[in-house]
């Protein structure tokens, strides 16, 4: 399977027909990746980079970081919109039990504390976070934060986001000479970063403790 991906990463095709297909596919998978949050959307900015970056045309990477930062707010407001539904109605909706599913209790309670703490804020913390959007979200949605109020936090966080896997991609295009390369280790980082903050939780707190077990009857 890697080595598929790296042939295909390989087989880079003119610069025209890249800025053709890329900058909307680009924009619709990190829009999907928003709403359904399994796509790795970081990746996806982190690659656009590298291949921006190893273009003649200066504006490459600007219109990454534009289209990324828009993909990523659209998503953002259509799930919140789509969530507020979910609280106002009586049987709630899919959407807002996807993000029940995919936010984890203790993570929710420090989600809330936080936005007790620093309001909409949060939110740009939130995006930068690995793991860290759907919990707050979901806390602004508990907690009764207007549509509005959530568009203003979110376009900060958005840029801050898209600028953060951009500049991750651009690391990756300036150390190799390929942009297949600099894709393979941009695409790495951005799962070690993902996968950063559940294992520091295991190590910091250990594993869960296992249940004691009822003695046998003599």
């Amino acid at each position: 399977m890697a080595a598929f991906v790296v042939r295909a990463v390989a087989q880079v095709p003119p610069e025209p027909t890249q800025q053709a297909l890329g900058y909307p596919s680009l924009f619709i998978l990190v829009v999907l990746g928003s709403l359904v949050p399994v796509v790795p959307t970081g990746a996806l900015v982190s690659t656009a980079a590298v291949v921006a970056f190893h273009q003649t045309a200066w504006f490459s990477l600007l219109l990454v970081f534009g289209v990324g930062a828009l993909a990523a707010f659209l998503g953002d407001v259509a799930l919140y919109w789509l969530g507020q539904r979910g609280v106002r109605s009586r049987g709630g909706s899919r959407w807002l039990a996807a993000l029940r599913g995919r936010a984890a209790p203790d993570r929710l309670a420090q989600a809330e504390e936080k936005l007790n703490r620093h309001g909409a804020a949060v939110l740009v913390l939130s995006r930068l976070v690995p793991a860290g959007r759907i919990p707050v979200m979901l806390a602004c949605l508990l907690g009764g934060m207007p549509l509005r109020t959530f568009v203003r936090g979110d376009v900060p966080a958005c840029v801050a986001w898209a600028g953060a896997y951009g500049l991750i991609g651009i690391l990756g295009g300036s150390l190799f000479p390929e942009p297949w390369q600099g894709v393979v280790a941009a695409v790495v980082l951005t799962v070690l970063i993902g996968a950063a903050p559940p294992v520091w939780r295991r190590l910091r707190h250990g594993p869960p403790a296992r249940p004691a077990e009822a003695p046998h009857p003599k």
